[in-house]
């Protein structure tokens, strides 16, 4: 295991959120913005519904994962330095119900999104049940490097711009964001993370990565949150990284988007999309439907010293 530096360490646990990628089955890092803890024996804890359980699903397969703190939004740091982290992750099958392992992630995250207090009390918790049936993600880090503020990538000269006629899928969601987060291979077939400035091609997304990459499948990643983790938007490119002359293009093949919930109607339809897929993963391992024990959420939640 890599040690982390205290100074490192305190970076870490400043920022609300990180990038965090998993291999597919494809080989494609697969990236999405989430909350994660470094614990004191120097693992890193993230956990993931049963609704979006693909990520335990691809650690259980393949077990080399990255993260990358790169956007400070929310912690009160200034010109934060980037923080990236290779790793082997392990996901037991195992439904958690309660809290009970993930504590201090719970009460932190409650304290970081005070919203979500609402979401383990009556009526709100009546919908919630999905998102508090939880599968445990333990990160032992195996490298770690420390790089330039993102502010320091946004006040860099624009990279340019391409003339465009027919842009490729993606495009228009790439175009609202300063920045992506490229999610790419090494030499070895580990994932790599880093932010870059795409620019668009009639054939795809020019990236300039600062890390060496291998041609492959690859994603691009954006995600934005306010200082309270919430107004939450995010998207994924897929696609396949291939050598563009002196410089890397991303030939997009895909774009996921999570569930909207802008309109009543787009609200109703996510909560059962996610109620559904909370059913199957249940169902298909032939378990008992779970119950989630509300009222240690509930302790958790209340502010500290009440």
């Amino acid at each position: 295991m890599k040690t982390i530096d205290p100074t490192v360490a305190a970076l870490v646990t400043a920022y609300r959120t990180c990038e965090f990628t998993t291999l597919g089955r494809d080989g494609t890092p697969l990236t999405w913005p989430t909350a994660a803890q470094l614990r004191e024996d120097g693992t890193l804890l993230v956990t993931t519904s049963l609704a979006f359980a693909q990520k335990a699903i691809n650690v259980r397969r393949d077990g080399r994962v990255a993260l990358l703190f790169s956007d400070p939004t929310g912690s009160g740091l200034t010109d934060a330095p980037q923080v990236f982290i290779a790793g082997t992750a392990v996901c037991p099958d195992e439904i958690m119900t309660g809290p009970n392992g993930a504590e201090e992630y719970w009460r932190i995250l409650f304290e970081r999104q005070p919203h979500s207090r609402a979401y383990v009390r009556p009526p709100a918790r009546w919908f919630m049940e999905w998102y508090y049936l939880r599968l445990l993600i333990t990160v032992t880090p195996t490298d770690v490097s420390v790089r330039p503020p993102l502010e320091e990538l946004l006040r860099a000269e624009p990279p340019g711009t391409a003339t465009v006629s027919d842009a490729p899928p993606g495009a228009e969601l790439l175009a609202r964001f300063p920045s992506a987060v490229l999610g790419a291979r090494d030499e070895s077939g580990a994932p790599l993370l880093m932010r870059v400035r795409p620019v668009t091609t009639e054939g795809g997304f020019r990236v300039a990565p600062e890390c060496e990459v291998t041609p492959g499948p690859a994603s691009l990643l954006v995600h934005e949150h306010n200082d309270e983790l919430a107004a939450v938007r995010n998207a994924l490119i897929r696609g396949e990284l291939r050598k563009d002359g002196d410089g890397w293009l991303l030939v997009p093949s895909k774009v996921v988007e999570p569930g909207s919930t802008s309109t009543p109607q787009d609200a109703i339809r996510t909560l059962r999309r996610v109620q559904k897929a909370t059913k199957r993963y249940v169902n298909r391992r032939d378990l008992p439907r779970p119950r989630v024990r509300w009222s240690e959420f509930q302790a958790l939640a209340r502010p500290r010293g009440e």
